[in-house]
Formats: structure tokens, sequence, C-alpha cells
């Protein structure tokens, strides 16, 4: 007997096509999936990249940033430095001239380069050590010394790092001043002493001075947001076995702070390198080129009364691979205490 089928029930027949059709539909969307995912050459590529990757979409804008801001302007510096444009000239005027730009500058054809990464490399040592070892001991005295006014100190120290550098070298070039300065007033004042505080001799020294003024606090507050993070309970341990205030200072702080240190050493040795705001502000570079540093040759090859872009160029490219490769010494030997 002929049953009819019930409301709603597919004929065997076109039922099976019409599920067939959707398994073949399925199984295609699968098979395009996986080649997607295996990074097969197509219309998926992107796709797959981002799927394998999915980080990528999150940090491309700052991507992007570091090569419009920096990858294309290292590029088109290091092209500059290869030939002999000046400034004001058309691009077509200009000539390649292969590494003689480099080659002028490392046979002592530029007297002042060599001058110039000298004092740089001495200010760079100089500022960079003072600061450490003066941060790092007004951090130990904030951590050890519990006051009412503390919070006032901490907030007076953030006041040089608060200030434009272009701002506080003039200020400090008022009281450099020699005939009207609060400095050589009360030197007089107290040890009638009178110093010229911007001559040749002392030029560099006082640069020198305005930068340990400005950026000691860096390492202060660095280190003694680190010491103030640090357990207690090395400490107390090495209190029971009469451990005294040096050994706890070299086999405990130190140790346990060495990154925050290379840290801050490594933000001063770099910023100190690349000094060009205070020095041109206090002195331009002179008295002569008594503190022409780097980033200083640098301006005065390229400005208006020189215009030798190119030559400027390739000292620009030394300082950049003197502080890459700083850099890369300081990195790699934090690695190597870890």
């Amino acid at each position: 007997m002929f049953l009819a089928p019930e409301k709603g029930t597919l004929l065997p027949g076109a039922g099976d096509a019409k599920f067939a059709q959707g398994v073949r539909t399925e199984a295609k969307r699968k098979m395009k999936s996986v080649k997607n995912k295996k990074g097969i050459p197509g219309d998926g590529l992107v796709h797959s990249y981002l799927i394998r990757n999915p980080h990528t979409k999150f940090i491309f804008p700052a991507m992007l940033t570091m090569v419009v801001m920096s990858i294309i302007p290292t590029v088109f510096l290091f092209i500059i430095s290869l030939t002999n444009y000046q400034l004001g000239w058309d691009f077509g005027r200009a000539k390649f001239v292969g590494l003689q730009n480099f080659i002028r500058l490392f046979s002592g054809s530029d007297p002042d380069f060599w001058h110039s990464v000298f004092i740089s490399l001495a200010f760079m040592l100089l500022a960079t050590a003072i600061e450490m070892i003066v941060g790092f001991l007004i951090a130990m005295l904030l951590n050890s010394w519990e006051f009412k006014l503390k919070a006032l100190v901490i907030g007076i120290l953030i006041i040089p790092l608060a200030t434009t550098p272009s701002i506080a070298a003039q200020m400090w070039k008022l009281m450099f001043n020699a005939e009207y300065g609060i400095l050589n007033y009360y030197l007089q004042l107290l040890f009638n002493v009178k110093v010229t505080w911007l001559s040749g001799d002392m030029a560099f020294w006082s640069v020198l001075l305005v930068d340990i003024w400005q950026f000691t606090p860096f390492v202060t507050l660095i280190v003694y947001a680190g010491l103030r993070s640090m357990p207690h309970e090395p400490y107390e341990s090495a209190a029971i076995d009469g451990a005294s205030a040096w050994q706890e200072l070299t086999r405990i702080t130190i140790p346990m702070m060495h990154k925050l240190l290379y840290l801050a050493l490594l933000f001063r040795a770099i910023d100190s390198l690349k000094l060009f705001d205070t020095a041109y502000v206090l002195t331009q570079g002179g008295p002569g080129n008594a503190t022409e540093f780097l980033s200083l040759h640098i301006y005065r090859m390229a400005n208006a009364q020189n215009g030798l872009i190119g030559r400027a160029a390739a000292i620009a490219i030394v300082l950049l691979v003197l502080v890459t490769a700083i850099s890369s010494i300081l990195i790699r030997q934090q690695r190597k205490e870890d």
C-alpha cells in the first residue's frame, strides 16, 4: 500500500540532490579555508597572514609610523650622503660621489670632525657617569630617609625634567653671565672669585654642569621607583647573617636593580651623545669649536652659511652608527647578565 509523504517531507530524489549540493558547497568552503591557512598564493594571502599573525593588525599603525618617520628619512639621509648636494640645489644638479664624503671625514680633511667626535664621546662618558652616580646616591638617600616633605622634594626633582632644554639653557646662560650672573655674584661675595663660565676653557664644563642639573633627577626617579618596589625579605636575611651595608648594596641592591640601571644608562648615554639644544643656546658651539659636538658640527655644515648637505648627511650617518653601536653594546651586555 502506497503511503503519501507527510507534509514538509522531501521526496527521496530531491532531498538527496539538495543534500549533496550542500555537502559540496561546504566542502569547497572548507578547502578554501585550509588553502588560505597554509598560505597558498592567491586572493587569501593577506588574510592567511593575518590568521597566522593576529597581532599584526594591532601593531600595524605603529609599524607604519616608524617606517614613515624613521626608516624612510634614514634611507634618504644615506642616499644624500653619497652625493655632493648643497642647500638650495635642485636634486637633478646633485652628482653621485660615492664614499667621497666619508673618506674626507676619516682622512682628516675635515679636522673639526675628529675634534667633535672626541668631545662628544668625552661629554657622553662624563655626563652619563656623573648622572648615574649622583642620581643613584640621591635615590638611596630618599629611600632610606623618611621625612614629611619627601613628596615636595620629589616634586622639585621633576622640575628640571619638565623644563625644555633650550629654556633651561637660556636660564643658565643668564646665571653664567660673567658680569651680572648670580653665580659670579655669590662667588665674589663669598670667595672673591670671578669665573668666565662661557670662555674657551670653561664652556665645555658649563654645558656639562647644565646637563647634569637637568637629567640627574631622571636617574634618581627611576632608581627610587625601583628601590621602593624591592622586596624586604633579602635584606632581612642579610641582616640576620650579619651583612654590612656595603655588602647589602653590592650583593642585593645593585644585582636586583641592574635592569633598571641599564635602562637609565642606555637613555642617558644616547641623549648625551646627541646633545644639541643645550649647547646651541649656551655657546652655539663656541668659543671657536670648544663645544662643537657632532650634532652642532652637522648643523654648522648644513646651515645657510655652508649649505653642504651631502657632507652634513655623512656626519649624521656617523653619529647614527655611533648611537646604534653604543646601544647595541649596552643591550648585549644586559642580556649577558640576565
